[in-house]
């Protein structure tokens, strides 16, 4: 038999998952234009919760991108270096809002399980009531 639990639990740790991607993308996004900023990624592991039989999904280690920066020409910058470089961060907008859709599309997609799970498990216990 389906467990209408696991699946609710399946579909919340996708969210807190994809909620945390978000997380990185808005850091992300408020820092493009931070001299020196890393872009952050995190990638999704798979954990098996062994006592409910339930196949979960977990986040990764945050990892730095090793994308090359590109760097401007200012030598009156404070952060300038001796030819007058600045090292801008490597974080692309456009590959960012890409991600924020997809992270909220999958999030969107898990809350869809997470509701229909709710209302089967509502609607098994009202007709064991009967």
């Amino acid at each position: 038999m389906f467990d209408l639990n696991g699946a609710m639990r399946a579909a919340a740790s996708g969210m807190r998952a994809q909620s945390f991607r978000m997380r990185l993308v808005g850091e992300n996004i408020a820092n493009a234009d931070t001299p020196g900023f890393s872009r952050k990624t995190v990638s999704f592991e798979s954990e098996m919760d062994r006592q409910r039989g339930v196949e979960l999904v977990r986040t990764g280690p945050v990892v730095l991108s090793e994308a090359p920066a590109t760097q401007s020409y200012e030598p009156g910058h404070p952060l300038a270096n001796d030819r007058g470089l600045v090292t801008l961060s490597n974080v692309n907008t456009l590959v960012e809002l890409a991600d924020a859709r997809e992270a909220q599309r999958s999030y969107q997609a898990n809350l869809k399980v997470f509701d229909q799970s709710r209302e089967m498990r509502s609607g098994l216990m009202e007709l064991l009531r009967r």
